[in-house]
């Protein structure tokens, strides 16, 4: 089983708490809106061949919350600041849906810093015929619920009965997401037109029955950035790296080891 360090890091006033484990060239992997199981697999497949950052998000799980954060784009700048404060460069990207949207807006703010960005059922670019599942509409159990394909494997990743701290926690990250993604909600106006310069080699992964986040979002990504390719993974939803780890961390492997 992969070993994992915890730690608290302090950057732009902030207590982050950060997990790390594996060798080889770093990797940032950032979570859900919903945050991150304690154990996840995919997590510790990518260990398996890199350094892997994997830090909760200002606001969620076990990170403090600022009072003055207020917008997505705050979250990447301060990633930019934990990666500089490290001193870490030719950091690989993996931003999973709401994480995807930070990572994105990374890349748009160092568009050749990175080697790789790797974007999973992202956030952050309003689809132009559906719509991004509105978390106020439905309560925070039924909104992970429509995370996964398979309702087996909702179970399989929290239990067949969800723990109370960890229905807590999801309606804490719900408020933090609604505090900084409200209006509007759940995307970035200007983000289309700022990926155009990003050089990175991005590849965008998505789950064909993503009822969270529509496909075209991941067609859209694929089309705005210059540098990039779409995979759709079968009878995968959101969740694709707690529904289908195996399936998501091969290519996602294959891509961030690619000379």
């Amino acid at each position: 089983m992969t070993t994992w360090t915890d730690e608290t890091v302090a950057v732009a006033g902030v207590d982050l708490h950060l997990r790390t484990a594996g060798r080889g060239a770093p990797l940032l992997i950032l979570h859900h809106d919903i945050g991150s199981p304690e154990r996840v697999p995919f997590h510790d497949a990518l260990a398996e061949r890199f350094t892997v950052l994997a830090p909760s998000h200002p606001g969620y799980d076990h990170s403090a919350r600022p009072a003055w954060l207020r917008s997505v784009r705050d979250v990447a700048a301060i990633y930019q600041w934990l990666l500089a404060e490290r001193g870490l460069t030719g950091v690989t990207l993996v931003g999973l849906g709401f994480g995807g949207w930070i990572a994105a807006e990374m890349a748009s703010m160092a568009p050749r810093d990175f080697p790789r960005l790797i974007l999973v059922g992202a956030m952050g670019i309003k689809p132009e015929r559906g719509e991004i599942l509105d978390q106020a509409l439905v309560s925070y159990v039924d909104y992970v619920r429509a995370g996964f394909s398979d309702p087996a494997a909702l179970e399989r990743t929290f239990g067949a009965e969800l723990p109370t701290p960890v229905l807590e926690q999801w309606d804490i990250n719900r408020e933090m997401t609604f505090r900084i993604a409200w209006r509007p909600y759940m995307y970035n106006p200007t983000l289309p037109h700022l990926l155009g310069g990003v050089k990175t080699p991005t590849l965008v992964v998505w789950g064909r029955d993503d009822r969270i986040v529509p496909l075209e979002c991941g067609e859209r990504y694929a089309k705005a950035l210059p540098h990039a390719r779409l995979v759709v993974i079968e009878h995968a939803g959101h969740f694709v790296d707690m529904e289908r780890p195996a399936e998501l961390a091969r290519p996602v492997i294959d891509f961030a080891t690619q000379a």
